[in-house]
């Protein structure tokens, strides 16, 4: 029974490491956002880059406002009304970011993150890529129906209201708020932009106006999010888009969009583009249109195992962008949770959420007082353990009873194995071994539900530890200075197999060769599995088998030397070898 549970332990890690291995996202076709498709939009077609409003097939409420018919003339180009005089940067800085806006088109180039630094430069950490080619959509460019109009407002000076004029706003001490304004002929834009100094969170409204009549744009944030790293681990989730329904989430990966899923229509809770730790979302009022697009950014070297892949987006709001707002930040449980409870979904936990969050404030909880997360993982696997002693107790004894009564079950089976499955003796067998379980004082399930009841906490503590924001660039000690990395020298997935080996060895296989065999191999598969995996994991894993060791050690000292296989009685009625009758003789015929 206990080689079952190792089995099955392996099997299940091999399941969980597998599908990351084989199921990682496609990789969308190489393409870099031109001007056609992360520009101005193909006019009234459904394929349009992310946040283009198709002129057929959208939800009603989220379809072009009345009098926005794809196609309309607009109104010629005229000497501005309302513009800056030229180009200049307005700088917005909250206690969490700091914002740069470009005055022509009134677009978002830097967004960087103050507590979060980019783990490659050190430098606070931009949401907004760098290296985009110059005509890339950037966030809050606003996109309508007309090729024209969008043009227009793309290359525009948009004039900052007073308190913007200066070239920098002060958000830290209390809520501010940015207008940008444009004026032509027959064309008047609007935006407007609310920051509070202590919260991801930025409210963003927008009008648009040609040839008199009110258009309803979509909302473009372009390629992101920025937290990539060239040739990064395949542990890494690669952006992706998010649709927060009201009994779901739905996450939309390159290979999704590729299969018909770059449009999603509805009245969504959010929705927007979340890499392994930061998020952009929309939180919307009325129903939304969001659209997708991959993109794939060429290196600076122009490796393409460098290339980055990022997904594009926009929204567009039923009727108007009034009142729309966007969370802009860290993957934070607690931070998501003041947002809205259901936000910390985009946290991708799994179906154990329920435990791993308990796991994640238990592990918060020991990181305030110790200051370290290393340390933390360390304190926290040594408390699980001491929980689940008593199981890992229970199921030890009990295995060690199994493997007492071994030689007699195996004599049983031998006297019984000439027997067909269906041949009704075969029962008798069945019946001899649980007298034997019962004289024996041996329930043969309880070495494997206790130990079956411990593996929603390894599965729980696993996904913490791949998901949680809180290991990202968090150091350990010596050479491990991030705890969401790889070990750089590997040396403690090399020590994790070797305790791994330790283990295995502690544990015999049984006498079948195939098993055997499996066991030997697990060590070296573990191996190979964690050498790209994030250190703090390889930490947890590699400490809990040193523990599980120990307790090993433990319960052969407490229950003592194994009993000495006893002599099973011959059956009373058990069946015997049925001789194999003898070869005809051939008689000689008489002459």
């Amino acid at each position: 029974m206990e080689k079952r549970v190792l089995v099955a332990v392996a099997l299940s890690f091999l399941v969980l490491f597998g599908y990351q291995a084989l199921f990682k996202p496609k990789t969308p076709p190489r393409r870099t956002p031109p001007a056609a498709s992360q520009g101005a939009p193909a006019t009234g077609t459904a394929a349009q880059a992310p946040g283009g409003s198709a002129a057929q097939g959208s939800a009603p409420g989220v379809a072009a406002a009345a009098g926005e018919a794809p196609g309309q003339p607009s109104a010629p180009a005229a000497q501005p009304l309302v513009a800056d005089s030229a180009e200049r940067e307005i700088v917005v800085e909250t206690q969490l970011y700091r914002v740069v806006f470009a005055n022509r088109g009134a677009r978002v180039t830097s967004w960087t993150l103050k507590k979060y630094q980019d783990l490659q430069t050190k430098a606070p950490l931009d949401l907004v890529p760098r290296g985009l080619p110059g005509d890339s959509v950037r966030p809050f460019e606003l996109r309508v129906d007309d090729d024209t109009v969008n043009a227009r407002m793309k290359g525009a000076l948009f004039k900052p209201d007073e308190a913007a004029a200066q070239g920098r706003v002060d958000a830290t001490k209390g809520a501010q708020t940015v207008t940008f304004t444009y004026g032509e002929a027959g064309l008047e834009v609007r935006k407007v932009f609310t920051f509070e100094p202590n919260t991801y969170l930025v409210r963003f409204d927008a009008d648009v106006t040609a040839g008199g009549r009110a258009l309803n744009p979509s909302i473009h944030w372009g390629p992101g999010l920025g937290d990539l790293r060239p040739g990064g681990s395949s542990y890494e989730q690669k952006p992706q888009g998010m649709v927060f329904r009201p009994d779901e989430v739905d996450r939309i990966n390159a290979g999704e969009v590729e299969k018909g899923q770059a449009v999603q229509e509805g009245p969504f809770q959010a929705a927007g583009v979340d890499d392994l730790y930061f998020i952009t979302l929309a939180l919307p009022v009325r129903p939304i249109r969001v659209q997708y697009e991959p993109v794939v950014v060429p290196a600076a070297d122009n490796n393409p195992k460098h290339a980055l892949p990022y997904m594009a987006w926009s929204v567009r709001q039923a009727q108007s962008p009034e009142g729309l707002r966007f969370y802009v930040g860290p993957k934070d449980f607690d931070t998501l949770k003041a947002v809205h409870p259901r936000l910390v979904k985009a946290i991708n936990f799994g179906i154990l959420d329920w435990l791993a969050v308990p796991l994640l404030d238990a592990l918060n909880w020991i990181h305030r007082y110790v200051g370290n997360y290393g340390w933390a993982i360390l304190i926290l696997t040594v408390l699980i353990n001491l929980l689940m002693f008593p199981l890992r107790h229970k199921s030890m004894v009990s295995m060690r009873k199994m493997q007492a009564i071994q030689p007699e079950v195996k004599a049983i089976q031998e006297r019984y194995k000439a027997l067909k499955a269906t041949d009704p003796e075969r029962q008798k067998m069945n019946t001899e071994l649980m007298n034997l379980y019962r004289e024996r004082g041996v329930n043969p399930a309880s070495g494997c539900v206790p130990m079956i009841l411990t593996f929603p906490v390894l599965f729980a503590f696993y996904a913490l530890l791949s998901q949680a924001i809180e290991m990202r660039g968090a150091p350990f000690i010596l050479w491990i200075h991030d705890l969401s990395k790889h070990d750089p020298y590997y040396v403690t997935p090399l020590m994790m197999g070797a305790s791994q080996v330790w283990q295995s060895r502690m544990t015999p296989a049984g006498g079948d060769p195939m098993q055997q065999k499996m066991m030997m191999m697990m060590p070296v598969i573990f191996t190979f599995m964690f050498l790209w995996a994030p250190s703090g994991l390889v930490l947890y894993w590699f400490s809990s088998n040193l523990l599980a060791i120990g307790q090993q050690y433990l319960t052969n000292h407490l229950a003592g030397p194994p009993p000495k296989p006893g002599k099973v009685p011959a059956a009373p009625n058990a069946p015997a070898a049925i001789p194999s009758p003898a070869p005809p003789v051939a008689r000689r015929k008489k002459k």
